[in-house]
């Protein structure tokens, strides 16, 4: 009988690589969730996965790598390291930002949420906003535990901190974050509703209209970078001062004819605004919980942040 020859060298490789490959492709959508929602940045969410990557290959290419039991856990455990490096060259940026500073928003199909893709778990824009006054590590901890469900060991282990201090990090970042941030969320039809008749009044024109669904508490947000269209580069407090705003806005959007499309950023739902084919904002309205009133605008004019959106075909 003659002998089965063993498997060439280079089958076995091939092999293995497809493994790695799908091993991460398997978790991609999960590790660009973790990152994003530490991040607040598409662009660097994506420059981070390059870099898990590149971890992530290489330590298979070394001969005397151990066996990876939980790829999942593995891969977050370096995601989240690497996330971390990159806060602290974020946060330097932000020292020198003009301006209120709002997460690149992430644009998504409605069916991209039904269907359950796991970066569909990234939080809402005003709970983003409020992570942003976390330290680093307790919004590492905050994602994980809060959003991903991850235990305090498995934190533990992926922070190299210990139980007690990851207990200690979650509790101090939810209190924080509830504090400024009570837990509602809105019901996804009211949202969406309330989203278009803002939208509508507000770049249309109808005062009476807008001064309908605002909040006598309203804040307007605008992160122009200093590069996009803003009337301030400080918060605009108050219904009336709001409202004035607007219709400024209203009048520029009725003499250049601008369009708007309703979308998604992450499960937020959003108005889209262009002029042509080109982004101009995207606008993401938050609501009073209580009501349908809108407590919070957030407005992201700032074309670097743009640069992803396309109108829907």
């Amino acid at each position: 009988m003659t002998p089965t020859p063993p498997p060439h060298p280079a089958a076995d490789a091939v092999t293995d690589i497809d493994t790695v490959t799908d091993q991460f492709l398997g978790h991609r959508e999960l590790l660009f969730a973790v990152i994003y929602n530490m991040l607040g940045s598409v662009a660097d969410t994506e420059d981070a996965l390059q870099e898990v990557w590149l971890a992530w290959s290489a330590r298979h290419r070394r001969p005397d790598a151990e066996p990876v039991a939980n790829a999942r856990a593995y891969l977050v455990r370096v995601a989240v390291n690497h996330a971390l490096a990159r806060r602290a060259e974020l946060s330097r940026r932000r020292e020198t930002y003009p301006g209120p500073w709002l997460p690149e928003p992430l644009v998504t199909d409605e069916g991209s949420v039904t269907d359950g893709a796991e970066r569909a778990e990234a939080l809402s824009m005003a709970v983003l906003v409020v992570l942003e006054t976390l330290s680093p590590l307790e919004r590492a901890v905050f994602v994980l535990y809060e959003v991903f469900g991850f235990t305090h060991p498995e934190i533990a282990r992926m922070l190299n901190r210990s139980p007690t201090a990851v207990r200690q990090l979650a509790t101090r970042a939810r209190r924080h974050v509830h504090a400024r941030r009570p837990r509602h969320r809105p019901e996804p039809d009211l949202h969406a509703q309330v989203t278009e008749r803002f939208a509508a009044a507000a770049l249309g024109g109808d005062l009476r209209e807008l001064m309908e669904v605002l909040s006598p508490d309203v804040t307007l947000w605008t992160d122009s970078g200093g590069k996009g269209p803003a009337v301030s580069l400080s918060p605009v407090h108050g219904r009336d001062q709001v409202a004035a705003v607007f219709m400024a806005v209203a009048r520029a959007a009725l003499a250049e004819g601008l369009d708007v499309h309703y979308r998604l950023v992450a499960t937020d739902p959003c108005a889209l605004v262009f002029s042509g084919d080109c982004p101009l904002a995207v606008l993401v309205v938050d609501l009073a919980p209580e009501g349908d009133r809108i407590v919070s605008v957030f407005s992201v004019t700032n074309p670097d942040k743009l640069s992803g959106v396309r109108p829907p075909r």
